[in-house]
């Protein structure tokens, strides 16, 4: 980095908090009271992030009688779920590439099925009046260099074989920069109506007063410790009290499974982001941005960007840290040498912009698996199910994840039970030191490509091969 760039770059982070943009907000609500003493209900969630809360709200829709409790060791929200860039995307598959390299029998189903999923979360936001800056005003997939533009060509000639460009468009670097403006635009891929942009942790409060109103008890700031079988059900103890219940669906993502054979499946990736100051009528005419997309670039290691209702630009991604053991631990929710990079990359993009500052800038953890996308299964004779690996893409698949699990707990086949993705398992990370070696070296490889016209060495062609991969 040029002497300069970096000194403009640290100049635009000196008043940035380091806390998440939107957790910070003077809507949110009160902590509810932890659970102090026995319980009993039905189905237990453990897990107050949007798979534990999208669980707990289907399985009231889908019996109100049912009785449910859901117990979250922090607050709603506080996690990933109220960390992320607020992409919420129709894809179950970690985007169409993914798909289409591991399931490419099932993916035309996947993707509608997807679809669906992404429709019946829109309703849900509608009919329960959540205030969560929802627009469905698409994704563009950007191409920096060439090879990436390439790639972008195949995908749709791809996704139109299998009947799936609807709403798909091509755009020349011309057509791009006339949507969002940035000197290093080649092109791009328009999903026009395959991601919505929303406020994260007010989806997350959303859910949880649309659960409460359905009967749903959830007890706050209490962690669950263990698992065991208990006479014809399961039972959950906690800090203060215990909770005996029939069925038991896991939601704890990146935090260590009361499953303990399923941790392996999981590792913990930090990702990081920053959320500027609002931009002024004269600099959001200098970057367009009009129709308000989310952007994300094609490179290996990629960011993700999107303008808020307020105006602001959150940028974030790029790297993707593993700390050795895979600990999730708080100290990690801050990176400076990140934010720096970050900020120095943002103006590269949007050299228009140069003066702006950052306000916000944050991390968190993300449950990554082996094949990117998520993983099911039960436990217990079939007593607890879970669903994890979302791998950073889980705002609108975790809504489908809350379905499989209750398919699963009621021990139904249904068309989603039914699917490969749901009957298979990604491989298991490999035990230390070896996960931390080829983490470490599949990131170097993926920095190479991205300096190396898109291509791939012999490492990650091996990695191709066998079905693994490393991402947030």
């Amino acid at each position: 980095m040029a002497p300069v760039a970096m000194r403009l770059a640290a100049q635009s982070l000196s008043d940035a908090q380091p806390v998440p943009f939107w957790l910070e907000d003077p809507g949110k609500p009160g902590a509810l009271p932890a659970l102090a003493g026995p319980e009993r209900c039905d189905l237990l969630v453990v897990g107050g992030g949007y798979s534990g809360l999208w669980t707990a709200l289907l399985a009231k829709e889908r019996d109100p009688s049912r009785d449910v409790v859901l117990l979250e060791g922090r607050e709603v929200g506080w996690a990933a779920s109220g960390r992320n860039g607020g992409f919420c995307a129709a894809s179950l598959t970690h985007g169409f590439g993914n798909g289409l390299a591991r399931w490419p029998g099932e993916l035309a189903k996947l993707e509608h099925m997807g679809e669906r999923n992404l429709d019946a979360i829109e309703e849900a936001v509608a009919r329960y009046a959540m205030d969560c800056d929802f627009e469905r005003t698409g994704e563009i997939d950007v191409a920096t260099e060439a090879y990436q533009l390439d790639e972008l060509h195949e995908w749709y000639e791809e996704a139109d074989r299998l009947g799936l460009a609807d709403g798909l468009e091509l755009l020349d670097s011309d057509a791009l920069r006339a949507e969002v403006d940035s000197p290093t635009f080649r092109g791009g891929l328009w999903d026009r109506r395959g991601v919505a942009m929303l406020n994260p942790a007010k989806l997350a409060w959303g859910l949880k007063r649309a659960c409460q109103d359905l009967g749903v008890r959830i007890y706050e700031n209490t962690p669950a410790l263990d698992l065991v079988s208990a006479g014809g059900g399961m039972a959950v103890r906690t800090p203060y009290g215990r909770v005996a219940a029939r069925r038991v669906a896991l939601g704890t993502n990146v935090f260590p499974s009361l499953v303990k054979r399923v941790r392996h499946y999981t590792v913990p990736v930090y990702d990081y982001a920053l959320m500027t100051e609002p931009l002024s009528a004269e600099q959001l005419a200098a970057v367009g941005w009009k129709n308000r997309q989310g952007l994300g670039d094609s490179a290996n290691q990629f960011h993700y960007f999107r303008i808020t209702a307020d105006h602001r630009i959150l940028w974030g991604g790029y790297d993707a840290v593993y700390r050795f053991g895979g600990k999730v631990a708080a100290e990690m929710d801050n990176r400076p040498e990140t934010y720096l990079k970050l900020a120095q990359h943002f103006f590269t993009c949007f050299p228009q912009l140069e003066g702006l500052r950052f306000s916000h800038a944050w991390g968190g953890a993300i449950d990554t698996c082996s094949r990117f996308s998520a993983f099911f299964g039960t436990a217990h004779q079939g007593k607890v199910a879970y669903a994890a690996g979302y791998t950073g893409l889980g705002v609108g698949a975790t809504r489908f994840g809350a379905d499989v699990m209750l398919d699963l707990l009621s021990g139904e086949r249904t068309e989603r039970t039914e699917l490969d993705m749901v009957r298979s398992k990604p491989l298991p990370f490999p035990p230390e030191p070896i996960a931390w070696a080829g983490i470490g070296l599949t990131k170097w490889s993926l920095a190479r490509a991205d300096e190396n016209g898109g291509r791939r060495n012999l490492w990650l062609k091996t990695m191709d091969r066998l079905g693994l991969g490393f991402d947030s």
